[in-house]
């Protein structure tokens, strides 16, 4: 209970607002006192309590504290013992910017658009890691770049920054559908002289929709013709799923050049002797003009005996198409793919940007130059004796 001799409300606030002298006695509580009564009966007697100097008190201390304006109100007090802030937004920091490298210098372009076919149908050897980054690193050197993604996880989309959600047209329409390539084409965000076809899952059931089409195999070869027409790009890169299927049959018929990557392992060597026999029946029977002309080892450990041997045997085998450089292992490469960049935009510093730079100008200098010539005794022969050679190692 409350018992006031005026309206409690109303006279408090004409104290705090300073507009009337309320007298000591405006404003009083009902609070209750416990009594026993005889038979163990308990009553609660209330008594009447002056709270009115509480009051005095919480006022005389508010009129004391001088009022702050509205910017002192939004800034970060500061305590006098402790310069650090007591209340303040937490502080949004800049994105570390990674250092740049100076330019790169101008490739010298093809006399012919050159058309790669990035293909080894052991998955994790690096093909859309090598794909992208070539892609962007001849580009920065002043060439035009069409990259085809034909894998329908689309992660060479996805490292070009380029939508390939559910519906988005892209390679799917171009085999199946009868789009051109000029249609569905998307300039990627790294580098405005990168193309893009994306892929998206649509194309998994590409594979046996093409069954039933006539020249199911020259799907692809057809509309790089008629883009080729119509558009110069120096460079067309291929990127293939980890298979031998039509949809990189397609890409085998459609280009003139291999692009092996070779990772640095066993397993990766496993599988050379597959693709070869692929490569030569497509030579036979679809395309005399395919050629393996570069391949790239990948994903090099230097702290391993086996990555050395891998990477020698290689170079015995296939000493005139493989590259000097070398890709080494990189936390930098992996990680640039989940920013939607390619590490020569991600960290153009790193060890892994500067090597597919080094790459890409040697692919463009042999470019430049006539091609080299095919394997001296047969690509059968050939990857089988870079399989029995580790096979026969200690």
């Amino acid at each position: 209970m409350v018992s006031e001799a005026n309206s409690a409300p109303d006279a408090w606030m004409a104290r705090k607002s300073g507009r009337a002298n309320v007298s000591r006695e405006t404003l009083r509580v009902d609070v209750p006192s416990p009594r026993v009564i005889p038979g163990d009966m308990a009553d609660v007697v209330y008594q009447s309590i002056d709270i009115d100097p509480v009051i005095d008190a919480a006022l005389t201390f508010h009129r004391s504290v001088p009022p702050i304006s509205p910017e002192e109100e939004l800034a970060a007090p500061r305590d006098v013992d402790n310069p650090a802030p007591k209340r303040a937004a937490p502080l949004v920091q800049a994105p570390a910017v990674p250092a740049k490298l100076p330019p790169m210098a101008a490739l010298p372009r093809p006399p012919r658009t050159r058309i790669f076919v990035v293909a080894n149908q052991k998955g994790g050897v690096g093909k859309t890691t090598t794909t992208v980054n070539l892609a962007v690193a001849l580009a920065q050197g002043g060439l035009r770049v069409l990259v085809i993604d034909l894998d329908p996880q689309g992660n060479a989309s996805t490292a070009l920054g380029v939508e390939h959600r559910l519906g988005a047209r892209g390679s799917y329409e171009v085999l199946l559908q009868s789009d051109t390539i000029a249609q569905d084409v998307v300039t990627s965000s790294e580098d405005a002289n990168v193309l893009v076809l994306p892929a998206t899952l649509d194309l998994a059931g590409a594979e046996i929709e093409l069954v039933s089409q006539v020249a199911r195999e020259k799907r692809l070869t057809k509309a790089l013709t008629r883009f080729l027409s119509t558009h110069h790009v120096d460079y067309i890169l291929i990127d293939c799923p980890p298979s031998l299927g039509l949809l990189t049959v397609n890409a085998l018929v459609a280009a003139t050049e291999i692009l092996l990557p070779i990772q640095c392992e066993y397993y990766a060597l496993e599988g050379v002797s597959q693709l070869m026999r692929t490569i030569d029946l497509v030579k036979t029977d679809l395309n005399s003009d395919l050629q393996l002309t570069t391949v790239l080892l990948t994903m090099f450990d230097s702290r391993t005996k086996l990555a050395s041997q891998v990477a020698e045997e290689v170079r015995k085998h296939f000493g005139v198409q493989t590259l000097e450089t070398i890709i080494p292992r990189s936390v930098r490469v992996s990680e640039a793919p989940s920013y939607g960049q390619t590490v020569l935009t991600y960290d153009p510093s790193s060890v892994g940007s500067k090597t597919y730079r080094a790459a890409a100008r040697e692919i463009a200098q042999r470019g430049a130059a006539e091609p080299p010539p095919p394997p001296p005794n047969g690509a059968l022969a050939v990857a089988g004796a870079v399989t029995l050679s580790i096979n026969e190692r200690p």
